[in-house]
């Protein structure tokens, strides 16, 4: 064998590595750490948190991959999981910013009583409306959604709710302060507590009942916990929803490399807000099959008049605390009515 060609072999060998380096340097690959509360066998991880991974999966060809730890596998409790992301502990998290109480209260604005009627519509008007009036209050993260989930619902151990008197004195589970704060108004002893702690307190007899969406009754298996479903008139907006928000690392954004942030982009806003919206609607039919040997009632329009008019102050209330806080509450409501009035008709 020759010098030349001995040299030749030397130099093309010693270029391999540096071709690798180039390539999978221009082809960077990135893994997410993606973290959240519920179980991976619920209806929020198997038809929206999974099928987004798999499919920024397949358009970035397998360079961007997920790590998906469901049920706080990765430390902390749910209302942790926003300053999680924040701080770059996790690269993506879904949670409700209303499980930190009065830290997001221009967002709360969607959780007022009797807000929301269609979930897709709902979820879309809450991105329009981050991005017109409350990009402040979510600035440290980089938000890929915000949704809401389909008409909450009473579901209790002893007895259904059919008037405001039926909640007199019980010990009813919610989500947000608003929520709590409406379940007061209408009589019943509110409880806050994250979704996880929710079948614990049922099973214990802590609480007589919880409001949640059907899509939740098999993460907490609440079909086995109750005995009754108690629902209002679907003619009529919800008596409660929840904002959610699907949001990444801002620092962790920035680094993607601009074909991967354009993946990223492509499954982000207002679009994909409303589709999640969506599913959550369809998972609430699932849900609700789970539960058909308990017992359902539907709290008619006339009974809901009178929830309307307890729950008004409350929504005084919140345009009076967000307006001493320096924000225009008036202008935020009207806003947020009409952005949902607008998705509602498509116009």
């Amino acid at each position: 064998m020759s010098h030349a060609f001995t040299r030749l072999v030397a130099a093309v060998t010693a270029a391999i590595p540096l071709a690798m380096f180039a390539s999978s340097a221009s082809a960077q690959e990135v893994t997410l750490k993606v973290h959240h509360f519920l179980p991976a066998g619920s209806y929020a991880n198997a038809k929206f948190i999974q099928p987004w991974c798999d499919k920024i999966n397949k358009e970035s060809n397998n360079r961007i991959k997920c790590q998906v730890y469901p049920s706080m596998q990765l430390g902390g409790t749910p209302p942790q999981l926003f300053d999680q992301v924040r701080d770059g502990t996790v690269d993506v998290v879904w949670t409700l910013p209303g499980y930190t109480a009065g830290r997001f209260p221009l967002v709360e604005v969607f959780e007022l009583p009797f807000m929301m009627q269609s979930p897709e519509a709902t979820s879309k008007a809450v991105w329009d409306y981050v991005q017109q009036y409350d990009k402040t209050e979510f600035k440290d993260v980089h938000p890929i959604a915000f949704h809401v989930h389909g008409d909450g619902v009473f579901h209790m151990v002893n007895k259904p709710i059919k008037t405001m008197a039926d909640l007199k004195g019980l010990k009813v589970r919610a989500p947000t302060r608003q929520t709590n704060k409406f379940l007061a108004a209408l009589g019943a002893t509110p409880v806050a507590m994250p979704v996880p702690a929710v079948g614990e307190a049922l099973a214990k007899g802590v609480i007589d009942g919880a409001v949640v969406p059907y899509e939740v009754v098999p993460s907490v298996k609440i079909q086995e916990l109750v005995k009754f479903h108690s629902e209002t008139d679907p003619a009529e907006p919800a008596f409660y929803t929840s904002v959610f928000i699907f949001a990444m690392n801002q620092k962790k954004y920035d680094s993607l490399p601009a074909d991967l942030k354009k993946v990223i982009d492509a499954n982000s806003g207002q679009a994909f807000s409303g589709q999640i919206g969506k599913v959550f609607l369809e998972a609430d039919a699932d849900g609700k099959k789970l539960a058909s040997k308990n017992t359902f009632n539907v709290i008619p329009k006339a009974e809901l008049e009178n929830w309307k008019r307890a729950g008004q102050p409350l929504v005084d209330a919140w345009v009076a605390e967000v307006t001493g806080k320096g924000a225009n509450g008036k202008q935020l409501l009207d806003g947020a009515r009409a952005l949902i009035a607008k998705h509602s008709t498509g116009k």
